[in-house]
């Protein structure tokens, strides 16, 4: 059985909206988002989707959550807490300003910040704390942002991988924290190729990350630069695809969420597995727990059935990736002096042992779910 994937466009909601999109843009001749209307457009939209002030679009995700450290203000060497589950782009940004990341461990069902452990590490140099919603479950941000305010920190919110993820008690992820951060890369729920947006309720905020998105260009004194900055500039072509794309996002989420659900009615008793709780789930993908510690053997078993799962989701967690043992800028290890990342010990279990990841999709069937399910009990039986 062929299982669509978002490589391919059988696994894409890509069709003629988007050609129009881009034949629009084309045509206009105005391919530049500084002059266009397409990306302020999108922001338009985005903000008015999620509830919030401001969309600077930017991109690509990882350019986001820059733009979000920047907002944050670190002094150099100043401390950033955040997850060693998580793709390297959320990390990347605190080390491009000169600033330290802290990982703190997770809760070892859903791989998401542990509150508790972000407390424990958070000291005189500790500037913000960036949470992930992983594979689109909701993070615990609302006790997370508690301890920003406490502390006077700035809570950062990674979305890439939780579009329309609700949260409890209600609102979406990325309007807990004082920035959220948006991906429309190719293999997320929805694409532009490349893009992000950030998102925040805070004038400051946005005017300081729109500055740096710009080249720190103040567009309202002519050729007038006010501040350091990058050129993020999202183009008219990304951000008419990603409008298109757009307004596709609650019908990919809804059918991600139907064929999870039936996955777990179907599977939820077996032994030896943990499935994620579906309240408010966007299912970037469908995570597995094995608390045996047999994770690798049911992904192989998977993978050998022709269905898309690994183990672990990455090859080690953050804290223990090679990076952190070679030089950053030329010859120096500025701003890693002495740097040793915190053990993590649930996150290296779930990376090493307990945790799968079935690739997911909305042009998943039943049929494709009874395949997962009729895999998963032969592996138990």
């Amino acid at each position: 059985m062929k299982f669509p994937s978002m490589a391919e466009a059988d696994g894409r909601t890509l069709g003629d909206e988007e050609v129009a999109a881009a034949e629009r843009v084309i045509r206009s001749g105005m391919l530049n988002s500084v002059w266009g209307t397409e990306a302020r457009a999108l922001e338009r939209e985005i903000a008015q989707l999620y509830g919030v002030r401001h969309a600077i679009t930017c991109s690509s995700g990882t350019a986001a959550l820059h733009l979000s450290v920047v907002a944050a203000a670190p002094d150099p060497g100043d401390e950033i807490i955040t997850t060693p589950i998580t793709d390297f782009g959320t990390v990347a940004p605190i080390l491009a300003q000169n600033a330290v990341p802290v990982f703190a461990d997770v809760d070892p069902m859903d791989g998401n910040l542990d509150p508790a452990a972000v407390a424990e590490l958070i000291g005189p140099r500790t500037k913000a704390i960036m949470a992930v919603h992983l594979f689109g479950a909701p993070a615990k941000v609302r006790e997370l942002r508690a301890l920003a305010d406490e502390h006077g920190l700035t809570l950062i919110e990674d979305c890439a991988q939780a579009w329309l993820t609700e949260l409890p008690g209600g609102g979406l992820a990325g309007t807990a924290g004082r920035v959220g951060c948006l991906s429309l890369q190719q293999w997320k729920h929805i694409t532009c190729g490349d893009g992000g947006v950030a998102i925040t309720d805070d004038d400051e905020l946005a005017r300081r990350m729109r500055l740096f998105a710009d080249k720190g260009w103040d567009r309202t004194a002519g050729r007038s630069h006010a501040a350091f900055g990058l050129n993020y500039r999202m183009t008219e072509l990304q951000a008419a695809v990603a409008r298109a794309q757009l307004a596709k996002l609650p019908g990919v989420v809804a059918a991600r969420r139907r064929t999870a659900v039936q996955l777990i009615e179907a599977v939820g008793h077996l032994p030896g597995v943990r499935l994620p709780r579906h309240d408010g789930h966007s299912w970037w993908v469908f995570p597995v727990v094995c608390p045996g510690g047999d994770a690798p053997e049911l992904a192989a078993h998977l993978a050998a059935a022709g269905i898309p799962a690994r183990a672990g989701y990455l090859a080690e967690p953050l804290n223990r990736a090679p990076v952190w043992g070679v030089p950053i800028y030329g010859a120096s290890r500025y701003p890693l002096d002495g740097y040793e990342p915190n053990s993590c010990p649930c996150a290296e279990a779930l990376v090493d042992r307990t945790l799968l990841v079935v690739d997911w999709n909305e042009n998943y069937t039943s049929e494709h779910v009874e395949a997962i399910a009729a895999a998963m009990m032969k592996f138990r039986a």
